[in-house]
């Protein structure tokens, strides 16, 4: 740390699950934090984090965090509770997990984790424990498998150009993502590039959100067309003569293909499925075309649809019609993830696994635990589960069912949280978690290109403790704890993990705080080619058989309708459409000041966001009766939620918006919007398609 007077800074990295990972500078004073700043010295922080993070002594210090083992004390979600020793109950979780093996056989337990921490050691160590004891298997699908395959689809690697480049752009394209409430750093750059080299800003999304307030040229489509609205801008790309015709023969599979399948693909076309009008849909293909340092920036928001993967790959494909990739400032970005070369095998204790372990969709909680036979893949019923970094009995889809599920008398569930949750309310034990400052860690993050190193700088309050200490002490009661990777401390497998990466050791990396992975210009920018066998771009994707992060198990298949995944970029129909019963198409967009389930308890948040709210189109509310803030109740075939009325004209007709994940208790019936979301998953490698919901309206009753 350094020291101000009586205040010491510490260094740290934000640990939420955001590409940005900002490096963060911590105010400490008497074994409290004050305020969090983001690390000007970083070059992609570059001294910017969002307000929820800058204020996070609201969250470390709240009066209502855990700070003792809780075992329940009446009947299930109930809210009775009696406080234990560490001791004693992770003795009961230990009894629990043998009595379920021992009932139904091993893959009756199901370790259950995801993004809560983005920290490897903390967030993964939970996978060791399930490989030595041969759990059941986690397919995580609940975020970035439609976009991750979409781009792998095209590109072949999860890379691409430096993401400060951005800053040197003429024109940044930023489609799908509301960053300046869920990236704040890409605003930085982007907003970099237009005071120093006059760029334009595109934004294009479902709706006009903040991001789009910032735009020269903001695009409102409707959910899940963005298919429809990239191949409209490749027909003007190719019809006007934009298309680099050189670069396209050099370095892709198959341009005159496409160049012929997109001939029908025109803007009016488009218009009637995007809702975009014509001029709109020339000016943005004439912007891209004529701008050769043109940055796509690719979020997640636009592949959370059915047809997801296959909107990342149409939009990925226009950087490869109009050669941007050639320029500093051009290509196309989505996530760095597959550039950081840091070895898991320890931590997740990859020895230990057995591939002929069942594996069960994260997505499909609800569906597993009320005994769906294809969602248990044939095996046993989930008898017992440990959940860290996720609350699933808020933040996954059809919430009913993951609820009912929850409350089964013969499922036993631990849940080890910093918050008495939605799901911590339904377990039978829960356990007081350390916040990121409180523990050692390290980060890479997917939005830019550093490994940044977190260790602990303040004292855990209570008696939390951090996910390893948890997996150890349960490994001692299992009968584990000598195999491999157990035993260490989160510093030791930090020791061994930059060691492999030529890092150092942890003490030496705290010196230097971050590391930048970033691969030379040529190599970003996939100027000796793609990351396909033929290193070529791939307009005709093979949808079954490309490699990809996230490509489900084998045991489990290829997922979704993927029969009807198109040859080429498309608009494929594969969306929950509107019908007469259903006329209004929703959108789950994130919340400024909310991440998630996170950030919902703390005061700063509460106060900006309000209440959950739907935000319509007011000739969409003329039509239904309704009057500004009036109640109203939203629902399809999975359930029915109430929300209040909020006017706004900066959407398509037949479009609703309901922002932020709320606490299912901060609606009126104790049913959150994730009731109304549909597990069933996007073709081809799975995900969960939170922003395809066909539901109907009306005045709640």
């Amino acid at each position: 740390m350094n020291t101000h007077a009586d205040i010491q800074i510490g260094h740290s990295a934000c640990p939420h699950d955001c590409p940005s990972t900002c490096a963060l500078d911590v105010e400490v004073k008497d074994g409290r934090i004050g305020r969090v700043h983001g690390a000007r010295d970083n070059s992609y922080t570059a001294g910017v984090i969002c307000a929820k993070v800058a204020r996070y002594a609201e969250r470390i210090h709240h009066p209502d965090r855990l700070l003792k083992p809780l075992v329940r004390a009446g009947a299930k979600g109930e809210g009775a509770w009696k406080e234990a020793s560490w001791e004693a109950a992770l003795d009961h979780v230990a009894e629990a997990f043998l009595k379920a093996e021992q009932a139904h056989g091993s893959e009756a337990v199901w370790p259950y984790q995801y993004a809560g921490t983005m920290g490897l050691v903390q967030r993964d160590s939970i996978h060791r424990l399930r490989h030595a004891k041969r759990y059941s298997g986690f397919f995580g699908t609940i975020c970035t498998n439609p976009a991750w395959t979409g781009w792998m689809m095209g590109a072949g690697k999860l890379a691409g150009p430096d993401p400060r480049e951005m800053a040197k752009a003429d024109c940044v394209v930023i489609w799908g993502t509301n960053a300046v409430a869920t990236q704040v750093n890409v605003m930085t750059h982007a907003i970099k590039a237009r005071k120093e080299r006059g760029a334009r800003i595109v934004v294009v999304d479902v709706y006009d959100n903040a991001t789009m307030k910032q735009a020269d040229l903001g695009i409102v489509v409707k959910p899940g067309t963005d298919g429809a609205l990239a191949c409209a801008v490749m027909h003007v790309l190719f019809r006007d003569g934009f298309a680099d015709r050189a670069y396209l023969e050099r370095y892709t599979d198959d341009p005159r293909g496409l160049e012929a399948h997109l001939a029908t693909r025109t803007p009016e076309w488009a218009s009637a499925i995007c809702g975009v009008p014509v001029p709109e849909i020339e000016a943005l293909a004439r912007l891209v075309g004529e701008t050769k340092r043109t940055f796509f920036r690719l979020g997640y928001g636009f592949t959370r649809n059915r047809n997801g993967a296959a909107n990342m790959h149409a939009v990925l494909s226009i950087a490869a019609v109009t050669g941007c990739w050639q320029y500093e400032g051009g290509g196309a970005f989505h996530s760095n993830s597959g550039i950081f070369g840091l070895d898991k095998s320890l931590i997740e204790g990859h020895a230990l696994a057995d591939p002929a372990i069942r594996s069960l969709d994260q997505s499909q909680i609800g569906r597993v635990l009320t005994g769906d036979p294809a969602a248990l893949h044939g095996g046993p019923p989930v008898a017992a589960m440990l959940i860290q970094n996720t609350n699933p009995a808020n933040v996954a889809p059809e919430q009913r069912l993951v609820k009912q599920g929850f409350l089964r008398e013969d499922l036993f569930t631990c849940v080890h949280e910093q918050f008495m949750t939605d799901t911590a309310k339904l377990a039978d034990v829960v356990l007081p978690a350390t916040m990121f400052l409180e523990h050692d860690d390290i980060y890479r993050g997917g939005g830019h290109q550093h490994i940044i190193l977190g260790p602990k700088l303040v004292d855990a309050l209570g008696e939390a403790r951090p996910n390893l200490f948890v997996i150890e002490e349960l490994a001692k009661r299992l009968g584990v704890a000598d195999r491999p990777g157990f035993g260490l401390s989160a510093r030791e497998h930090l020791d061994w993990m930059l060691g492999r990466r030529g890092l150092g050791t942890f003490d030496s990396f705290r010196e230097e705080r971050w590391a930048d992975v970033q691969p030379d210009f040529e190599t970003s920018h996939f100027i000796h080619g793609f990351g396909h066998p033929d290193g070529r771009f791939r307009f005709r994707p093979d949808w079954q058989n490309t490699p990809s992060p996230d490509r489900p198990p084998e045991s489990m298949g290829i997922q979704g309708d993927y029969a009807r995944l198109s040859e080429f970029p498309d608009h494929v129909e594969l969306i929950e459409l509107a019908d007469a019963r259903h006329p209004f198409r929703l959108a789950t967009s994130p919340a400024r000041t909310f991440l998630n389930s996170s950030f919902t308890e703390t005061p700063g948040s509460l106060k900006r966001e309000g209440r959950p709210e739907l935000m319509l189109h007011p000739e969409d509310a003329e039509s239904l009766g309704l009057a500004e803030g009036d109640r109203v109740e939203i629902g399809n075939h999975r359930g029915e939620v109430v929300l209040h009325a909020k006017f706004f004209d900066g959407v398509r007709r037949g479009v609703v918006i309901a922002e932020g994940i709320w606490p299912n208790s901060a609606h009126e019936r104790g049913e959150g919007i994730n009731v109304l979301t549909g597990a069933d998953a996007v073709a081809p490698y799975g995900g969960a398609a939170f922003h395809d919901t066909k539901v109907w309206v009306k005045a709640a009753g």
